[in-house]
């Protein structure tokens, strides 16, 4: 799958970079090349034998830039991570809300520095756990 990653410059020699549908992942190198193999090497750290869900990656340029993490100082790339190395593994779903709902939605989603996918996905767990279905399978 293609995540998006936002990089900067890291110094003189080489760059960072953070996941917006990854938020605890940060992934550096002294080359794309290198930024690249390293962002595949902390996806797998974090999430192999996970109960944490992935989130489906977000795909929409202009959510991508609307988010707090985009500063104007750094530049988006998208990333291939193979989650077949991983074993916890995200779906894609589609449903509809209230136009006024999904802007509220996506409003505290940029307040926590987050996706839209991330905030359903935080959601689900919430409501899930009130009911003692808080474990992720």
């Amino acid at each position: 799958m293609q995540y998006p990653l936002y990089v900067h410059r890291d110094g003189t020699a080489g760059f960072r970079a953070s996941f917006p549908d990854l938020p605890r992942a940060v992934a550096s190198g002294d080359s794309f090349d290198k930024l690249k193999r390293n962002a595949q090497e902390v996806v797998e750290l974090m999430y192999d034998r996970s109960e944490q869900l992935i989130p489906a990656p977000t795909c929409s340029t202009s959510e991508l830039q609307s988010l707090d993490m985009d500063d104007g100082q750094g530049i988006w790339m998208f990333v291939e991570i193979n989650l077949t190395r991983v074993t916890s593994k995200a779906v894609s779903v589609q449903f509809s809300l209230p136009e006024s709902l999904l802007q509220r939605v996506d409003a505290a989603a940029k307040e926590r520095h987050s996706t839209r996918s991330m905030f359903f996905t935080l959601a689900a767990v919430h409501e899930l756990g009130n009911r003692g279905e808080g474990q992720l399978s």
